[in-house]
């Protein structure tokens, strides 16, 4: 048999025809996402942020699940009330807020916020206006102002009593 000799540009030019080559660890690695969340980190001017375990304790005691009998409203007023008991010097409160918000979720809450992704939401005005979307929808709104505008005392009911009632349904829909 007779033997050719290729040149070293002849072999350059076969090797560009040549698919690349697949190995199997290519069809095993997967792509990790690197975001978790939909909430921005701020920046700050402060150089270490550091929370205290009893503060998310805290903030864990008061979860919301997205269940339809919780109140969203009252759920951002308990968990702003326990992050306005810190104060961290070069951070704001929205700072706080937004850090540790995903702390105060669980369940299908907690995946609504995880939908978010690529860092979508970057002030706390956002994510109270999402959740708020989320949780308390127009229908809620519509139903909470007929409730109020339908409002009556009851026969056997004291005027106190009917005021504590109707105030109970002024806190349900804060939007009235």
């Amino acid at each position: 048999m007779r033997e050719t000799k290729v040149g070293a540009s002849e072999a350059n030019i076969m090797a560009d025809d040549q698919p690349p080559r697949v190995t199997l660890e290519d069809y095993s690695s997967s792509i990790v996402p690197q975001v978790f969340t939909g909430i921005v980190r701020p920046e700050v001017q402060a150089t270490n942020i550091s929370y205290p375990h009893s503060l998310i304790q805290l903030i864990q005691g008061n979860l919301f699940h997205g269940l339809p009998n919780e109140d969203p409203y009252a759920h951002l007023a308990v968990y702003i009330e326990i992050c306005n008991t810190i104060k961290i010097t070069g951070a704001t409160e929205d700072v706080t807020r937004l850090n540790l918000f995903s702390f105060s979720l669980a369940g299908e809450a907690k995946r609504w916020l995880q939908s978010f992704k690529g860092n979508n939401l970057k002030t706390w005005e956002e994510v109270v206006e999402k959740f708020l979307k989320k949780y308390f929808p127009e229908l809620k709104i519509a139903e909470g102002k007929v409730a109020i505008s339908l409002f009556h005392q009851f026969p056997d009911e004291s005027l106190s009593e009917a005021l504590e009632r109707f105030r109970g349904l002024l806190r349900k829909t804060p939007t009235h």
